[in-house]
């Protein structure tokens, strides 16, 4: 799950996080995201990470029509629904505890013609990996947190990965850790920011898998 410690903005900034509902406006459509601080915590609230992705695929920067994604740490959905509304056939993943709060947001907010595009699987980092095919692209906001966590989610990333695969991380590099999994993944992939948002401060990184040349 993606799970990030809260610790900017004090009262006010959890007061949004307690809050059951909250609101946006992607690709002509009002998406009502369901909140679950109390029995989720952290993991069932939407992050800035995900909103700012959210319009960094809005905005046209990668095609993703017809595109098959794979959104990991999925959390409430936001950017798997939004990655769904533009035309990608999307693949939202969590840990088991989170499945029915995903289902529920995700077919509360995509259309019926939409519905047969988008499936919800639960995916935990490292494990079963064998279930899951390459993708076109992967794409996880605020999934760089836990340290212990980083060799199975660079396991899992290059799995999912062919050679052709883009991936888009968006993030907030709180501590100097948060660096050391981009230079991780730069021992398997060519990494670059694509962009930045100066008012939440959040990155967005993307990366392509490095080509393994064949001894002769």
């Amino acid at each position: 799950m993606a799970l990030v410690p809260y610790e900017e903005g004090g009262a006010f900034g959890l007061k949004r996080f307690h809050s059951s509902d909250t609101t946006y406006s992607f690709v002509n459509h009002s998406i009502r995201i369901k909140q679950n601080w109390k029995e989720l915590g952290v993991a069932a609230v939407v992050w800035d990470a995900a909103v700012v992705l959210c319009m960094f695929l809005e905005a046209g920067s990668i095609n993703l029509k017809g595109s098959s994604v794979i959104e990991l740490g999925a959390g409430t959905g936001l950017v798997g629904i939004v990655a769904g509304l533009l035309g990608a056939h999307v693949t939202i993943t969590d840990r088991d505890v989170a499945m029915d709060f995903l289902k529920s947001n995700v077919n509360e907010n995509l259309p019926p013609g939409l519905q047969d595009k988008v499936f919800i699987k639960p995916l935990t980092w490292g494990r079963a990996l064998e279930d899951f095919p390459t993708f076109d692209v992967i794409v996880g906001a605020d999934i760089i947190y836990l340290e212990e966590t980083f060799p199975d989610l660079l396991q899992t990333i290059l799995h999912l990965s062919s050679e052709n695969s883009l991936v888009l991380l968006s993030c907030r590099l709180r501590y100097k850790r948060d660096q050391n999994f981009l230079d991780m993944m730069k021992l398997h992939f060519t990494v670059t920011e694509v962009h930045y948002d100066s008012n939440t401060d959040v990155h967005i990184f993307k990366a392509h898998k490095k080509i393994q040349r064949k001894e002769l």
